[in-house]
């Protein structure tokens, strides 16, 4: 089976995510994407982030009506910060009939070559989806790299949890499910 991994801090989950996965679903052939909900990102500061279960939950809640999707809390059980290519290679030695790719921005292509251990990354390929501010970059050389046509989604976490704090609306940012938690639960405020 043919597995896109989209890794993430998901802090919230939001429909430019939503988007994206099924985009590389329809257009890279995948059979699933897995949504990696990352507890600590090595480029963000730990204490910015909401607690990894909820952010868990959040995924589950926006993905629970699609059986092509799936919440993975692999990292989670993993020495923290994981690294993607330690990531892949746990996962590839847990699920040995599926082949995983990696669901990628251009923005993380661009700089690519400064995450660990990167060159790994190529033997499981990447599914690339354009980002803003790269269109007049010139693309990095690499290998084993599929670029799939996506819209320009600029929809950030940072504006969808200001907007809470500020008791403005998420309606239409995040799936529905998403909001409902938010709110039931009083994330961000």
């Amino acid at each position: 089976m043919e597995i896109g991994l989209f890794f993430g801090s998901f802090n919230p989950i939001h429909t430019g995510h939503m988007i994206i996965a099924n985009l590389a679903l329809e257009l890279a052939g995948l059979q699933e994407v897995w949504f990696v909900v990352s507890p600590q990102n090595p480029h963000k500061r730990p204490g910015s982030l909401l607690h990894e279960f909820d952010r868990y939950d959040m995924v589950e809640a926006a993905i629970s009506d699609d059986y092509h999707f799936r919440a993975c809390d692999i990292e989670f059980h993993m020495t923290k910060p994981a690294y993607t290519a330690e990531t892949l290679a746990h996962l590839s030695d847990r699920h040995p009939g599926h082949t995983f790719r990696l669901i990628l921005g251009e923005d993380n292509l661009h700089t690519l070559s400064r995450w660990k251990n990167h060159q790994a990354l190529f033997e499981y390929g990447l599914i690339v989806y354009p980002r803003p501010g790269c269109a007049d970059k010139k693309r990095p050389e690499y290998p084993n790299v599929e670029f799939i046509e996506a819209p320009m989604i600029d929809i950030s976490a940072t504006l969808i949890r200001k907007l809470i704090q500020n008791g403005k609306s998420i309606r239409y940012l995040v799936p529905e499910p998403v909001r409902q938690l938010i709110e039931a639960r009083k994330h961000y405020l």
